[in-house]
């Protein structure tokens, strides 16, 4: 799977366990994000991992920030991306059944590394169910 990851400052140290983690499975990694705890502006890093879903060169993405609202708001301006706020794994595994989510977005301070790493697995690992489902994600995307 090719996957496209962004962090702010908040997220080095998250990024370097999850791709750590994706790179032992076999994934293919385009790294946006700072590695330094150096205060950046988390839109430079969402818009990069956005385009790539929106244009297909990464099946999915993965954002890190503080919050994870700036960095998943900036990414959701993009056509097509569904970037989805996920503190915790079940919540992963419903953006991506019910939502279709193809970005998943990490709250570094609320979240532990090893939580980050499981709500990853989960939305890599899920998916989406269509259905009912489907009609509401054709509504998302402003068209």
């Amino acid at each position: 799977m090719k996957i496209s990851i962004g962090n702010d400052h908040a997220g080095p140290e998250y990024k370097k366990a999850i791709v750590a983690m994706l790179e032992a499975k076999g994934h293919q990694i385009t790294n946006y994000g700072t590695d330094t705890p150096d205060s950046v502006d988390y839109p430079d890093f969402a818009h990069p991992v956005a385009t790539d879903v929106e244009e297909g060169k990464a099946d999915f993405g993965i954002l890190i920030c503080g919050s994870g609202n700036g960095i998943a708001m900036s990414a959701n301006k993009h056509q097509n991306v569904r970037a989805g706020l996920c503190w915790i794994k079940e919540i992963a595994a419903l953006a991506r059944q019910h939502n279709d989510a193809n970005i998943v977005s990490i709250p570094a301070r609320y979240t532990s590394i090893q939580q980050a790493i499981e709500i990853v697995e989960t939305f890599l690992s899920t998916d989406f169910e269509g259905g009912r489902h489907q009609n509401r994600v054709n509504k998302i995307a402003c068209q």
